[in-house]
């Protein structure tokens, strides 16, 4: 091991028991909730973040699942290196590519992409289901066509357009175009808002 990754190594080790707390707390976890979701008794995890004692591969493994980070993320080692390493997912015929190192806590991006339809269209463009839930979302578009079913309104938003809407009235997507659909989404709890909206044209 070369002196920089000694010192790099160093750092984590001595920052970690103060970064543990802070996470913790960050979740409004007390040590007793913490222990129940780990097995970790709560005096061990007290000398954790107290410093006392060095964490073993034992202790951080339940800790990146109760605090649902990745390792490097819990404990700190990725300082140096700003860049977001994605892990797409496919969920309801989307495919997600998160942009965003956490995104289960406050606000958070993805970059979203439907397919082609898998037929040329000849009719308009099927009607979403639609559904709503607590929250606010903002969409942008990057390339094709996206119908945007927000409440009683049909919204067709092409490459530049920006929607933001209250994630409680009824919404749905669809591809709107004959190629496929990218764009990039922002979901944030209630009372975060962008002051930029699309209004029905028509379309």
């Amino acid at each position: 091991m070369g002196d920089g990754e000694t010192a790099e190594t160093t750092r984590v080790m001595t920052s970690l028991g103060a970064r543990l707390r802070a996470i913790r707390q960050a979740r409004g976890l007390t040590l007793a909730q913490l222990g129940a979701a780990t097995g970790i008794s709560v005096s061990t995890l007290s000398r954790l973040e107290s410093g006392q004692r060095e964490p073993a591969l034992r202790h951080l493994l339940p800790l990146t699942r109760a605090h649902r980070l990745p390792l490097d993320e819990l404990v700190g080692s990725r300082t140096g290196d700003p860049r977001v390493h994605p892990r797409p997912f496919t969920r309801h015929g989307q495919t997600w590519i998160p942009l965003t190192r956490n995104p289960n806590d406050g606000l958070h991006a993805y970059k979203q992409i439907l397919p082609a339809p898998p037929v040329a269209r000849t009719r308009s463009t099927p009607r979403p289901d639609q559904g709503s839930h607590e929250g606010h979302e903002w969409i942008y578009v990057l390339s094709g066509r996206l119908l945007l079913a927000l409440g009683d309104h049909d919204l067709v938003l092409t490459a530049g357009e920006t929607a933001e809407f209250d994630t409680r009235v009824p919404h749905g997507i669809a591809n709107a175009g004959h190629g496929p659909v990218e764009w990039i989404a922002l979901y944030g709890a209630q009372g975060e808002r962008m002051h930029i909206r699309v209004q029905p044209t028509g379309d």
